[in-house]
C-alpha cells in the first residue's frame, strides 16, 4: 500500500483529536475513493453528452431562476 502525507490546519487537527476512536486514515481513504467515483461518473457522462457548454450555461441559469422563484418568491 502506498502512503501519502496530508497537511491540515491546526484547528482541524484539534477537532479531530476530540474523536480519537475514529480511524481518520480510513475516513480520508473513503473520501478519496468517493471523489474518484464521482469524477469518473462525470467524465463518462460528459463524454457521452451532446449538450454544448452554452446549452449547459442556459440550463443552469434557468434552474437557478426557478429555484430562486421557488424559495424567495417572484
Amino acid at each position: 500500500m502506498a502512503n501519502i502525507t496530508l497537511s491540515i490546519p491546526d484547528k482541524l487537527k484539534k477537532e479531530m483529536n476530540e474523536f480519537p476512536e475514529i480511524n481518520w486514515s480510513e475516513v480520508a481513504r473513503a473520501s478519496i475513493k468517493q471523489k474518484l467515483a464521482d469524477l469518473k461518473f462525470l467524465r463518462a457522462f460528459s463524454s457521452e453528452s451532446e449538450i454544448t457548454y452554452e446549452d449547459a450555461e442556459k440550463l443552469g441559469r434557468k434552474v437557478s431562476e426557478l429555484l430562486a422563484k421557488r424559495y424567495f418568491g417572484e
